[in-house]
């Protein structure tokens, strides 16, 4: 028993007059990966008087559409299969044809392996299994995953919700594997508890890979990266095993545990709190604060700013030690800045020091303006045009060789030229 392929021609137009029965695929939605076939119509003239579905009657004809794989059956075991859409023959008398469409010899090696044959029995079945890919898998950890950040460098915890999607690879595979027997249809819902533990496993692996490469906040963007890790980790137990393999793997929400929300709140405040910049506006936003309670206190301005006044002299030094230093550490890092980014001389030679190392000439912006301690911004005014913060009071730049003096120095230490 087996099929040939129908000629197109000689079934338009007069499909009553040549063939006994049409075998198509039951309704095949979205998540249906198995179905049998049945017939769309049938002829007077079927020898099948009885109506059983399980005789398929010498000459019918099987219809396959794109994307579906069909199996004929006999006594339970494969006959023929195809995986080429088109029309085909059932004609018993005829070896099995086995047409493998882009499969190759891949499907007739599985076929071969299982080594099924066709013996005379009185059930014949026709199956479809669909090629498509299977979309819209829901899954949910189901208490949070570990996820060491080595950014964070901590043991993180996250929760994940999405959709995977798989597509069956080896059909023949698949039904002796995956398919219940004595079944007509299978939705992959029904069958998706089993896998479902498997795919939670194989991503948390999949997470713990990601996490020597990515940090715990871009999770949700690496769902590309995740669908690759996941089929290597599923390999084995789902492709080389069952015959279908995870194709992709959508992330629709990550979300954390508190502890972990704590670490990574307290991590971002101590790195933004490493930047001198913040660090001042943060202290001098906080002697703001503390000026405009004690205006608004019902007690009495007075006895407020008195009573600020004590806590001014307890905390003053702490304060003012600490925006010193946030403006030293920022004066240090505009000069930095300065080093860095270098200047052109008129020669056109770049430079980083304050002559030109090619010509000899001083630093065009040495020669006038002042740089200011707060934001490192270069100035030639009494205010810096950057932040506002006043020039410092006499200090001066060197016309000639560009050495800022100090306040009250006459002669350049640099090169001994006299103040103007």
């Amino acid at each position: 028993m087996g099929i040939i392929k129908a000629l197109h021609d000689s079934i338009h137009g007069s499909l009553a007059d040549q063939w006994l029965e049409v075998l198509e695929a039951d309704n095949m939605d979205g998540t249906t990966v198995f179905t049998k076939g049945v017939a769309v119509r049938r002829d007077r003239r079927n020898n099948n008087k009885r109506g059983n579905s399980d005789v398929i009657s010498d000459g019918s004809i099987i219809h396959v559409y794109p994307n579906q794989f069909m199996i004929l059956v006999d006594g339970g075991q494969i006959v023929d299969y195809t995986a080429e859409e088109g029309y085909y023959k059932v004609d018993k008398s005829a070896a099995p044809s086995l047409f493998s469409g882009s499969f190759g010899a891949a499907l007739k090696d599985t076929f071969a392996r299982v080594k099924f044959s066709g013996t005379p029995s009185y059930k014949q079945q026709v199956f479809f299994i669909n090629l498509q890919e299977i979309k819209g898998i829901k899954f949910g950890t189901p208490s949070p995953v570990n996820y060491f950040d080595q950014f964070y460098n901590a043991e993180l915890f996250l929760r994940a919700h999405g959709t995977y999607s798989i597509k069956i690879t080896d059909p023949i595979k698949f039904y002796r594997e995956v398919i219940p027997k004595n079944t007509d249809r299978v939705d992959i819902r029904t069958i998706n508890e089993q896998y479902l533990s498997e795919f939670l496993e194989a991503f948390q692996a999949a997470l713990n890979r990601l996490s020597f490469e990515v940090r715990i906040s871009q999770v949700m963007s690496k769902a590309p990266e995740l669908s690759q890790f996941m089929a290597t980790e599923l390999d084995d137990s789902w492709k080389e095993l069952r015959g279908f393999e995870v194709l992709a793997v959508g992330i629709a929400s990550v979300s954390y545990d508190e502890d972990s929300k704590k670490l990574i709140n307290l991590r971002n405040q101590g790195a933004m709190l490493g930047d001198p910049t913040v660090r001042e506006g943060y202290v001098q936003g906080a002697v703001a604060r503390g000026m405009e309670k004690a205006g608004g206190n019902a007690a009495g301005s007075a006895q407020a700013f008195m009573g600020m006044g004590f806590g001014m002299n307890a905390a003053g030094g702490f304060m003012a030690s600490a925006s010193a230093s946030n403006q030293a550490q920022m004066q240090q890092q505009a000069q930095a800045r300065q080093q860095a980014e270098g200047w052109v001389c008129a020669c056109g030679h770049r430079n980083t020091g304050r002559f030109c190392s090619e010509c000899g000439k001083p630093k065009p912006e040495a020669n006038e303006g002042w740089t200011c301690p707060q934001c490192g911004h270069r100035n030639t005014g009494k205010f810096c045009s950057e932040c506002g913060a006043v020039k410092p009071a006499g200090d001066w730049f060197c016309p000639e060789c560009g050495h800022k003096n100090a306040a009250g120095t006459k002669f350049c230490p640099e090169c001994g030229h006299k103040k103007d």
